[in-house]
């Protein structure tokens, strides 16, 4: 099994673009998905709910799963947002490669900027 996470945010129609480009530009996933118009039925405070979303799908990694979870509460409107994540059993190598490389390589570039602050 590899360290490659594929995470699963739901959100209210039109945020999921600015939710995505935060998670890219911060270097917290590799690459996100957005499917429109996914209508979403489940119980809330004892009520069954019928809501129009927007389903993300984020490639990223274990190792920044915590920080990734803290941003997507941190920009989402829902007290209580979906943000779950699944592991990669199995993928084509460069494609995975990818993905470490274009997570991990802003750790280096937070970590040199922390040294320099």
């Amino acid at each position: 099994m590899s360290d490659e996470l594929v995470a699963f945010i739901t959100c209210p129609p039109s945020a999921g673009q600015a939710l995505a480009k935060a998670l890219l530009e911060e270097k917290l996933a590799a690459c996100v998905n957005i499917l429109p118009a996914i209508n979403s039925l489940y119980f809330w405070q004892g009520e069954l709910q019928n809501e129009q979303e927007e389903l993300l799908i984020a490639k990223t990694t274990k190792e920044v799963w915590e920080q990734f979870q803290r941003r997507v509460k941190e920009l989402h409107s829902y007290t209580v947002p979906e943000i779950i994540a699944i592991p990669v059993v199995c993928g084509y190598g460069p494609y995975l490669d990818w993905i470490q490389s274009s997570v991990l390589a802003s750790k280096h570039i937070h970590s040199a900027k922390k040294g320099n602050d």
